[in-house]
């Protein structure tokens, strides 16, 4: 009861982190048909290239063993195994190239559907696969059904097609029973092509349509509500509230770090209460002055007030200090189209603390 608003309220397409996780778990869009047509065609390819050889091989091999039968004296299991052992052998001759051609079938079947990968996540045991209701739901639920319809679509197509081939060939099919034994493998794998070929046409369709639907209802598995895209975009950037506090944290940190190096500056210049940069020069460090505090309006009041605390010069000059205020950064040297401005204030406050000390001399 509690599963139809939930899949109401998955409206959204999924994100690609979805997307990407769910093929990361091995759940990819596959079509059950495609192994199907695999098989035939593979079946069509052994007839067509190596079925013909394999079964000359092999009736020659049979004839000889059962032609002449004395060559083998079997008296007890020994004999009885190494004849088996003999005829074992001769079947598998055949056998194999079948095998190799239907396994490179059922790989290119799974390949060409999705690129290869190797996960556990698809063999490791879970509840839901032995659980009754989902097991209820796999057989009557949608898919259940569609797979159904596919099944009963399959056994129909078959059904027409061998019926129709065979009412056409039957007059031909029975008389291989009075003909040459030898002409009955070529008469079979010919009747066994034409039968392939013509299922192999209508399994075709059935995998087009197998494919599609396959994708679809992978996608509309999928959706998501808008809360989950809300949850996602949480866990991938971090919650915004966190984020926000540790901005704070940060500029709180920086601003103490800042006006902790106001006491060390060499001047401040201001405009006058609603800009405030503090710089610091030093002759022996060498370079332009370093920005080592700005802010606005109350952090500019503060770094007056500490300035001033501390007898480090202000200078008001409104055009200065706001056209530097979105120019320069903190730690950093001054941009040189301010060298000269600066220069001649640090000039001046030099000078006059040249001639303060000077006329405490005299």
């Amino acid at each position: 009861m509690a599963e139809g608003p939930d899949k109401d309220s998955k409206t959204e397409q999924p994100t690609d982190k979805k997307i990407q996780d769910t093929v990361d778990k091995g759940n990819l869009p596959v079509s059950r048909e495609a192994p199907i047509l695999a098989s035939l065609l593979a079946a069509m390819a052994f007839i067509a290239f190596a079925a013909r050889d394999s079964s000359a091989v092999l009736l020659g091999h049979l004839k000889a063993t059962f032609e002449n039968p004395v060559q083998w004296n079997i008296e007890n299991g020994t004999d009885a195994l190494q004849f088996l052992h003999a005829v074992g052998l001769d079947v598998a001759t055949f056998l194999i190239p079948a095998t190799g051609f239907f396994l490179v079938g059922g790989v290119l079947a799974s390949a060409l559907q999705n690129p290869p990968q190797i996960n556990v996540e698809r063999i490791r045991p879970k509840m839901q696969n032995v659980s009754i209701v989902a097991g209820w739901n796999r057989l009557f639920g949608f898919r259940g059904l569609t797979e159904f319809g596919k099944a009963l679509f399959k056994f129909g197509a078959v059904s027409i097609i061998v019926s129709l081939m065979l009412a056409d060939d039957l007059e031909t099919t029975l008389k291989t029973m009075f003909s040459d034994p030898t002409l009955l493998p070529e008469t079979l794998l010919t009747l066994a092509m034409q039968l392939l070929s013509a299922v192999s046409i209508a399994t075709i369709v059935l995998v087009a349509a197998d494919l599609a639907f396959s994708r679809i209802h992978w996608r509309r598995d999928l959706k998501m509500s808008k809360q989950e895209i809300k949850d996602e975009m949480k866990q991938s950037e971090g919650d915004p509230m966190i984020k926000a506090r540790q901005r704070q944290i940060a500029r709180d940190r920086n601003r103490t770090r800042m006006m902790a190096a106001v006491p060390k500056a060499t001047l401040v210049i201001a405009n006058p209460t609603h800009y405030a940069i503090a710089l610091r020069y030093s002759r022996e460090e060498g370079g332009a002055p370093i920005v080592v505090a700005k802010g606005v309006d109350l952090i500019a009041l503060k770094i007056r007030e500490i300035a001033e605390t501390n007898d480090v010069p202000v200078i008001e000059d409104k055009l200065l200090a706001r056209s530097m205020y979105d120019s320069v950064e903190i730690d950093q040297m001054i941009p040189p189209q301010f060298f000269k401005a600066v220069a001649e204030l640090i000039y001046f406050l030099q000078s006059r603390s040249s001639a303060k000390v000077g006329m405490g001399g005299a």
